[in-house]
């Protein structure tokens, strides 16, 4: 059987760790049959501690017990719903019950009757002292998710939205529904390599559809590949851009179709962008921790770009997790230029962090998931395969928003027979990756779970990572409607940091909010004027109450600070050293 040619590359770098057993990765030096134990648990709940779900419960209902007030409190409430609305009470604005026909009788005696029963969860979930503050928000979010998963509007007898399409198709809706979910079911029940019907997001390959900006791969080792791309101005600016996306995404998020290509952007305004490729690990990666994809990753892509720019500083560009490892990296370059010790490959012009932590002490829902006993069970999951896959983590971002992600998507496709026409992002979202073991358990543990970066404990190499220790000029974007990245969390770079931060917050989410071309209808973002007025100190509050609204665009406000940060005369465009490994995308982004 012959091998496949990313595999022959991937055999001929050097090894980035010695091999190491399974064994030698338990955490904490568990017993292999309790992690195998762990680890069928685990499977079966989705990676979910059931452990930390009961003790959550335990701890609301035994003080819930204890608390005659707040008992009386619900019996009341209770009693109120069971008196029943007026006729033609309005369903509100749930977006479920946005339909016309929520209005008439019966359904809107269901919507009202499930509003109240949502209403006297949340009360019942609520103000019950002596709850632990982790526990309170997880059984909030498991009686939102139990709640929202026997809505009126998910079932067809008591959706009048369903039941009109119905008629009015003489059942075709529900058939194409069928046909949907059918079509679904067969893709995720395949056994691995098994021929299924096409993706949903295809025709979207990169190097046919998306990531089409023109480049060549320059550079690769056994973690990266890095893409220099063709100029496509006469002169460009002297310092080189870096751009450092997260692993846990393909890179070419940032290179999606032509009219909304970052990299593209970037390029047409004359700036020469290198882009780091990451390689899909697999289980013989399970070993790679976070201070390889440090030493193999982005300090090897800043050497070549520092070669690209012939000694000029780099502006270096992180986003979401490759935005957390730059932010380290520039604080151990800064604490090396203080002590005189070797710096980094190359001299930062700047740091941009888009959509990326530093302090994870306010991580949103995503915390719902970190406690102690999540993480075992998962940790146990990723031990026996090495990995967590792309599907495993999709899934918690899923139930994080089951409302819009789940259930209205499945009575949408399923109860309606209406598929969403495919786009670029919704067919990079369903091109995942892998993490592997070690990097994601020191991500957990470490940043998540004991916020040792933002409290100077992280350690790289045995030295403290201080981010007090930053030099260079920073800018921040953060989006408004990101579960991944929680703005007011990314705001926190400003308490660790003594540089200045050009801080902007875009709407829109995670993904969405980045890909935001100039054009873009609905598009806007706060930022705050520049001048002596401008405060230096803010907590996120007051940021958003100085902070004025520019309809349009970040893109645009970016690429200006990037060109203030830059040399004032620009030079020829640099060639691609020598040997070019191949046009642009490379290898690595279409590893399965």
């Amino acid at each position: 059987m012959k091998s496949s040619p990313l595999r022959v590359v991937a055999r001929q770098s050097p090894a980035l760790v010695p091999p190491a057993s399974a064994a030698s990765l338990r955490p904490d030096g568990q017993d292999p049959l309790d992690m195998s134990f762990k680890s069928l648990v685990a499977r079966a709940t989705g990676g979910i501690s059931p452990l930390a779900m009961g003790l959550a419960f335990q701890d609301w209902y035994l003080h819930l017990l204890v608390a005659p007030g707040k008992c009386a409190e619900l019996a009341g409430c209770w009693a109120g719903a069971l008196a029943g609305a007026p006729a033609g009470t309005e369903p509100g604005d749930d977006r479920r019950f946005a339909d016309p026909g929520w209005s008439a009788w019966p359904f809107h005696r269901y919507a009202w009757n499930f509003r109240q029963v949502e209403h006297f969860w949340q009360r019942a979930t609520s103000g019950v002292a002596g709850v632990g503050p982790h526990h309170a928000e997880v059984v909030r979010f498991a009686a939102r998710q139990l709640l929202d998963m026997w809505a009126p509007s998910n079932f067809p007898w008591t959706n009048p939205e369903v039941l009109r399409a119905a008629w009015a198709s003489g059942g075709a809706s529900l058939a194409a529904g069928w046909r949907n979910w059918r079509q679904d079911a067969c893709r995720h029940l395949a056994p691995p390599g098994a021929a299924v019907s096409e993706p949903l997001g295809a025709p979207y390959v990169p190097g046919v559809d998306v990531a089409l900006t023109p480049g060549k791969v320059v550079f690769r080792n056994a973690l990266i590949e890095l893409i220099q791309y063709n100029p496509q101005t006469d002169a460009v600016y002297r310092e080189p851009v870096l751009i450092v996306p997260s692993w846990i995404m393909k890179y070419y998020i940032l290179d999606l179709s032509p009219h909304n290509s970052l990299v593209g952007y970037l390029v047409r305004k004359g700036h020469t962008v290198l882009m780091i490729s990451w390689r899909n690990p697999d289980a013989g990666d399970r070993d790679l921790g976070l201070a390889d994809y440090l030493r193999q990753g982005l300090l090897a892509g800043l050497a070549q770009a520092g070669a690209v720019g012939g000694g000029a500083p780099v502006h270096a560009v992180g986003y979401c997790l490759g935005g957390t490892l730059l932010a380290m990296a520039a604080a151990l370059h800064g604490d090396d230029q203080v002590a005189g010790r070797k710096p980094l490959p190359a001299p930062l012009a700047s740091i941009s962090l888009i959509a990326a932590q530093t302090d994870f002490s306010e991580p949103g829902e995503l915390g719902l998931f970190i406690d102690d006993s999540e993480l075992a069970f998962l940790d146990a999951l990723m031990w026996e395969q090495g990995y967590l896959t792309g599907d495993q983590m999709a899934a918690s971002f899923q139930l994080l928003h089951a409302r819009d992600l789940v259930w209205s998507r499945m009575m949408r496709e399923y109860l309606l027979g209406r598929r969403s026409a495919p786009n670029d992002l919704m067919a990079w979202n369903a091109d995942s990756t892998r993490l592997p073991f070690r990097m994601h358990s020191e991500y957990l543990h470490q940043l998540f779970l004991r916020n040792d970066l933002a409290e100077g404990r992280y350690l790289i190499d045995g030295k403290p990572v201080l981010l007090s220790s930053i030099m260079a000029p920073m800018f921040v974007l953060a989006t408004e409607r990101d579960h991944v990245s929680p703005w007011r969390s990314v705001y926190k770079i400003h308490q660790l940091c003594d540089v200045p931060v050009e801080f902007v917050l875009a709407s829109g989410g995670h993904n969405a909010g980045v890909v935001s071309e100039p054009g873009h209808p609905g598009r806007s973002y706060l930022s705050l004027a520049t001048g002596p007025a401008r405060p230096r100190r803010t907590v996120a509050a007051q940021w958003v109450e100085h902070a004025h609204r520019t309809e349009g665009s970040w893109w645009p406000h970016w690429q200006h600070w990037l060109a203030r940060h830059s040399s004032p005369h620009k030079v020829a465009p640099p060639a691609p050293p020598a040997p070019v490994l191949g046009a642009a995308p490379g290898l690595y982004v279409v590893q399965p």
